[in-house]
């Protein structure tokens, strides 16, 4: 796609590194800027970085209200139809058009929603996480006990609503962040008719033999020093999909990278810890948040942004 001189997209400035900056929702982002030159590439049957920006931006946009997401995915996105599915750990958006459908979980909530006083489903969130005992999945293999869990709770209705849709030759994708891209993964192996699967900031999700039966179009990113893909142990689980890894530069590199993945976080953290102008309170604090900031969505969704060869 070439765009012209006048409407050439720029690239995107990252908030500040701050607490503030980390836990959703992101009520300030513009989500789906400038979507109409860059439309969504529904057929796509290999990586894609104008898929990628439009998935995490779904990924993203989910941690808000349900009014909010509906909103947005129908008057920046164009999407026509959006449906809301809820339970108590588990919430999921599937905004569709006549084309293709975008099925996006929310990740972790860390939040108080609006006009809510009670943390529960905070807990509730945070239970599913470290409820990892592995346990068996009946399409191979054995997978984190909790998000098989959280799943279930909306599943029947869910898969569903996307067969109707897939019925009438809609292209069906999968998308989330956190614990949502958890959820994604496991919805996408189990409906296993998905287009594709993206998933941003993903901890690990079933073990080696469901990662030996895993098999789709599916990519996953990692954020440079990101807490969360690195967890559960991964001597119990492993990660599917194909790696697309951000170096602390916005950089972002292939598969046969991973190593760099180590290499880039461990150095950069070791040289805030044994630098000596950085050995102070301050300096071990921003060693300490600097992966839970990598973590945060819209950092995942500016360096894709500014990814895209388009952009410049």
């Amino acid at each position: 796609m070439l765009l012209s001189a006048t409407s050439q997209l720029m690239k995107k400035q990252l908030p500040a590194r701050t607490i503030d900056n980390l836990i959703p929702p992101y009520k300030n982002y513009e989500y789906y800027k400038d979507c109409d030159q860059l439309p969504f590439r529904f057929k796509a049957n290999r990586f894609d970085m104008v898929n990628a920006w439009w998935l995490i931006e779904a990924s993203t946009l989910v941690y808000a209200e349900p009014e909010f997401v509906t909103e947005k995915f129908q008057k920046n996105a164009g999407f026509a139809e959006v449906k809301f599915f809820e339970d108590s750990t588990t919430q999921c958006f599937v905004a569709s058009n006549d084309r293709f459908a975008i099925v996006a979980f929310r990740g972790s909530e860390g939040r108080l929603r609006e006009g809510d006083s009670n943390p529960g489903y905070i807990w509730a969130d945070w239970i599913t996480n470290f409820n990892f005992w592995p346990e068996q999945w009946n399409h191979g293999g054995k997978v984190h006990r909790g998000f098989k869990a959280a799943l279930e709770e909306v599943w029947t209705d869910l898969a569903g609503h996307i067969t109707r849709l897939q019925r009438k030759n809609l292209k069906i994708w999968l998308t989330g962040h956190s614990l949502g891209a958890a959820l994604a993964t496991l919805a996408a192996d189990r409906y296993g008719k998905a287009q594709g699967l993206y998933t941003f900031g993903s901890p690990r999700v079933g073990d080696p033999d469901f990662k030996k039966d895993f098999n789709m179009n599916a990519c996953r990113f990692v954020n440079n020093g990101d807490i969360v893909t690195k967890v559960p142990p991964s001597g119990m689980f492993r990660h599917v999909g194909e790696l697309k890894f951000i170096d602390s530069d916005g950089i972002i590199h292939d598969d046969a990278d991973y190593r760099e993945e180590v290499n880039d976080a461990s150095q950069r953290d070791l040289k805030k810890i044994f630098n000596p102008i950085n050995l102070t309170a301050k300096g071990f604090a921003d060693t300490l948040l600097d992966p839970l900031i990598d973590h945060a969505a819209t950092f995942y969704a500016i360096h894709i942004w500014n990814s895209i060869p388009e952009v410049g």
